[in-house]
């Protein structure tokens, strides 16, 4: 096998002359300078690459530059690589569907006289459908979008085109944004833009420049056009001609927005649409509303892991991967990409969708007859749009009809179940299909089929036309068959005159240069010389023997050539018809594929319910403004986890060690809530699911230093784009937010950040840290007035581990079924011992231990760590005004927080951790704390919200110098000065 891999991509020879090399260096000189473009040359054994591209091809797929060669010499000298045509698809697969960077161009031609003969984007791939999909399914349907943005002072107002070539639907949609574009970049990734249309910019305003970072999160390529392009002249006619039915809806839909029908009119123009005449009246037009689904924006499909990456170890890394269970030939797939991008908010719909999963869930013998029938369904889909770009031919038609045969099993299997839902089963999916394959619809196109082509060759591999179909194909194959005869007869005859056995010494061939004709081997030739060189006529003579001919079979020979040519030709006419006819029922069958694939998505997620260890269950689902979130015994559906109640703690602070599960525990809320509004069961023991509008995802970051763009910047501006997009029928996923910065830069943030989403936005969040001084916003005193409260619905959550007294051990604790267990090591297959309070210590040292650090460096970090502890302000101040403290630290003041409050010691009197330890009798640490609380207790007292920062400088300089005055009678408060 690998020597059959390696002979497929061995490096072809690059063979040209010195005139065809000087030709086509020529031509390539004059060829537009675009460093996107790939661009390859079609030499019908082999491909080439040249200049820049070859040296491209070469590091990225062949890995080396030893394969490059130079075509002409001197200076004008090309570096080339020559690539076989499994290289190619491997290059136009890498190129179109999994990197956005680049475009790629075929040219066809000779010499100094080429053309482009194909073109493709990752938004546009259907110049090379026949090379990416020939032996491989499309997952996904690539989206197109064009954007018109026009910046003002209270944001940018965007209008937005997009066209799907794949399924022949055109969109516009027109919103208001902010400046980090989180309307846009949730559109982007529930549509599955490849590909976006910008007008170039005259100057990089920074607004352009928030708008290109919005492209490049959710992975889309930008193409810069020609402002002139984006034009809404001519549009409402030039719709009117590729949309179906009248024109009146397209002139109603267009004249409602602004902007969007000018991004539409240039992607009219980019796609070449109008070119075509095989798009005329087949395309849908439509408005994209973008409250009709969840949003999700970049930052949450990854953190909750929805779609498949090339870096997953296996397909279950994936939520796609793991419900991706489909049986139909691509089209199921397509439909779960686009479900996973846009979960619904139509409680009435969810609900349908879950009743039809329950119903396949109860029946196991319906679901898995069904799945049975749907695996022999092809990609009804994609035929249909070969169908329509006028690309079919006989094999394609056969694929449907086998397709179409398959029908009357599916619904005689529904119209057997009489279970809860036979109501719905009925409505949804057996009128539909009792209405299609009626004699006036696809029993028509069977029928059609069974006329027209013949099926008995398909077993020899053959797509052929039946003779009996047409009268004139029926008398040219009687012809045909008459000479067949005649010229057998010859043969029989030439072997009783040349006195040789029939067959095995004297043989009837038929070839392209020759025709029929008589071949005997070398070692006969003897025999027969006298008579081969007078009663007959030597054609040539090699080694596999000497063939020749006589004037009867050369004119019966000529015959039959011309009778096959005039056969193949009917054929084709007559392959044409039929496909002409057969496109006719294009809408049914669209309609069908629709059906279909939504059939398949849904016994998917029976499947996935059903056979997981721990079955599915079905959640219950209420509006947005009614209910809670309640997930009882949940599970990552990847990866175990546990209980999550959002009832009166909707803030839930999760603090605990590393590699305790925090992050697993928070996602897979995320994940539940999705796969449930997606319209599957979920991983819990029980679900009650209050619809979300969107999931917010601030989950890990990296550095993005191409654009600029820190690891703490894009922390910054993952935040940021919550803080602005969030409502409270949200739900929001933080983990480990402001642990870029400094210490006390990134508390501050993080409760500012907290204080925000807990006051004023109030959705649902989870938010996991290693900052344990968050937990203080949960604490609430009875004691205080009701306007200082600690805010409600802040509740403190904590993985559970365990350090053994004597060894210092650290255990991870979870929860196997209703048992605890533990481990040394995490277990993800258990559940997490998540449990109510906050985490009563870091556990940073002993992870560290975990990774086998040097003795010596982990004891450091214990003295360093205990030194800190030490002088820490919430370790100095006695157990009374310890609770004091705790009442006024709550205290929002103005816009410093309570950090100003915890962190007042530290910051106003300088650096705690680089003093030494000093020995101080109880009674005058016992008095210096109580002066350092009078201190706290003055500084959060300071109306700081009404004053400027001046003013405020000035006042805790005061209280400074009089804290320092006090602190020459106290030796235990000069150790801060």
């Amino acid at each position: 096998m690998d020597e059959k891999f390696e002979e497929q991509n061995k490096l072809p020879e690059l063979k040209l002359d010195a005139k065809q090399a000087q030709g086509f260096l020529s031509f390539f000189k004059t060829l537009p300078v675009d460093p996107r473009a790939v661009r390859l040359f079609d030499r019908r054994d082999y491909y080439t690459a040249h200049g820049e591209n070859a040296t491209f091809i070469a590091k990225t797929y062949y890995r080396t530059t030893t394969c490059l060669r130079q075509l002409g010499s001197g200076s004008d000298a090309l570096s080339s690589v020559s690539v076989s045509k499994n290289m190619f698809e491997t290059v136009a697969r890498d190129l179109l569907l999994e990197r956005t960077d680049h475009t790629l161009e075929l040219y066809e031609g000779s010499g100094s006289n080429w053309r482009l003969v194909k073109s493709g984007t990752p938004g546009n791939l259907s110049s090379f459908e026949d090379v990416l999909f020939a032996s491989n399914e499309m997952q996904d349907s690539p989206v197109v979008v064009a954007l018109l943005p026009n910046f003002r002072e209270n944001g940018c107002t965007l209008g937005l085109g997009y066209i799907d070539l794949t399924k022949r639907v055109l969109g516009l949609a027109e919103f208001l944004d902010d400046s980090h574009f989180t309307n846009l970049e949730s559109s982007l990734v529930a549509l599955g833009c490849k590909e976006c249309l910008l007008p170039i910019e005259s100057g990089k305003s920074s607004e352009s420049r928030n708008l290109h970072d919005a492209l490049t999160r959710c992975g889309v390529m930008l193409t810069e056009r020609k402002k002139t392009e984006f034009k809404a002249r001519d549009l409402v006619e030039d719709l009117g001609r590729l949309a179906k039915g009248s024109k009146e809806p397209v002139r109603d839909l267009v004249s409602a927005f602004e902007f969007a029908p000018g991004a539409l009119g240039a992607l009219l123009s980019y796609a070449e649409l109008l070119a075509d005449e095989s798009n005329y009246g087949n395309y849908t037009i439509c408005r994209y509303n973008l409250d009709s689904y969840m949003r999700l924006d970049s930052a949450a499909m990854r953190a909750l892991n929805v779609l498949e990456s090339k870096t997953d170890a296996n397909k279950n890394f994936s939520l796609f991967g793991l419900m991706n269970r489909t049986c139909t030939a691509g089209m199921g797939k397509r439909l779960l990409h686009m479900w996973l991008k846009q979960p619904l908010l139509d409680v009435k719909e969810i609900n349908c969708r879950l009743d039809l999963v329950q119903t396949f869930v109860e029946d196991t013998a319906l679901r898995q007859d069904l799945r049975q029938h749907l695996k022999r369904i092809s990609d009804v889909e994609r035929l249909v749009h070969n169908l329509e770009k006028k690309r079919a031919g006989l094999h394609h038609i056969v694929k449907l009809y086998q397709s179409c045969i398959r029908l009357p099993f599916i619904k005689s299997a529904l119209e057997c179940y009489e279970g809860q839902f036979s109501s719905l089963i009925k409505d949804r999916y057996l009128n539909p299909l009792q209405f299609w394959t009626d004699d006036e619809h696809l029993n028509k196109f069977i029928g059609l089929v069974e006329t027209s082509v013949d099926l008995d060759q398909l077993e020899n591999g053959e797509y052929i036309i039946s003779p009996s179909y047409d009268p004139m194909l029926s008398a040219l194959k009687d012809e045909q068959e008459s000479l067949e005869h005649q010229i057998h007869n010859l043969h029989k005859q030439a072997a009783n005159d040349l006195d040789l056995p029939l067959d095995k010494a004297l043989k009837l061939d038929k070839g392209t240069q020759f025709g029929h004709v008589f071949r005997i081997t070398k070692k006969e030739e003897p025999k027969i010389r006298k008579k081969l060189t007078t009663q007959y006529i030597v054609l040539e003579t090699r080694k596999d023997g000497v063939r020749f001919t006589n004037t009867k079979l050369k004119k019966l020979g000529d015959q039959y050539q011309r009778k096959l040519e005039e056969y193949k030709n009917c054929q084709k006419e007559l392959v044409d018809r039929v496909v002409q006819t057969a496109a006719t029922f294009s809408e049914v069958f669209g309609s069908l594929a629709g059906l279909l694939s939504e059939l398949d998505v849904l016994l998917s997620f029976a499947d996935l319910a059903s056979s997981c260890p721990t079955p599915y269950i079905r959640p219950n689902i209420s509006p947005s403004d009614e209910g809670d979130i309640i997930l009882e015994g949940s599970r990552h559906p990847c990866v175990e986890a546990q209980d999550w109640v959002r009832g009166k703690s909707w803030f839930q602070i999760i603090t605990g060690p590393n590699m305790g599960g925090k992050s697993t525990f928070i996602r897979q809320v995320g994940v539940n809530i999705l796969m449930a509004q997606v319209g599957c069961f979920v991983p819990c023991d029980k679900a009650s699911i209050s619809v979300r509008d969107c999931i917010f995802a601030r989950v890990g970051a990296g550095d993005c230093q191409l654009r600029g763009v820190s690891t703490f910047m894009q922390e910054m501006l993952e935040t940021a784009s919550i803080l602005k997009g969030a409502t409270d029928k949200s739900l929001i996923i933080i983990d480990e937010l402001g642990r870029g910065t400094s210490t006390y830069d990134g508390f501050g943030l993080a409760w500012a950040i907290c204080e925000h989403l807990v006051e004023v936005i109030k959705a649902p969040t989870l938010f996991a840290t290693h900052f344990h001084e968050l937990t203080a916003l949960a604490h609430e005193s009875p004691d205080q007035e009701p306007s200082k409260k600690q805010s409600v619905g802040v509740a403190n959550y904590h993985v559970s581990a365990h350090i053994d007294s004597s060894s210092r051990k650290l255990t991870m604790l979870y929860k196997l079924s209703s048992r605890s267990v533990s481990t040394e090591t995490p277990l993800f297959d258990h559940a997490l011992q998540v449990e109510p309070g906050a985490c009563d210590q870091s556990f940073g040292i002993h992870v560290a231990e975990f990774a086998n650090f040097p003795e010596s460096v982990v004891a450091l970090a214990r003295e360093k760590a205990a030194e800190l502890e030490d002088f820490s302000p919430t370790t100095i101040i006695s157990n009374d005004a310890r609770e004091e403290h705790r009442t006024v630290a709550p205290q929002r003041i103005g816009r410093l927080t309570v950090m100003l409050t915890v962190w007042a010691v530290p910051y106003c009197l300088g650096e705690v951790g680089s003093k030494r330890k000093r020995e101080n009798d109880l009674d005058e640490m016992s008095s210096g704390a109580a002066r350092a609380h009078q201190f706290l207790k003055e500084f959060s007292d300071l109306p700081l919200d009404k004053m400027d920062f001046n003013e405020a400088l000035q006042q805790v300089n005061k209280l400074k110098d009089e804290l320092q005055k006090d602190a020459k009678n106290c030796s235990w408060l000069q150790q801060f000065f």
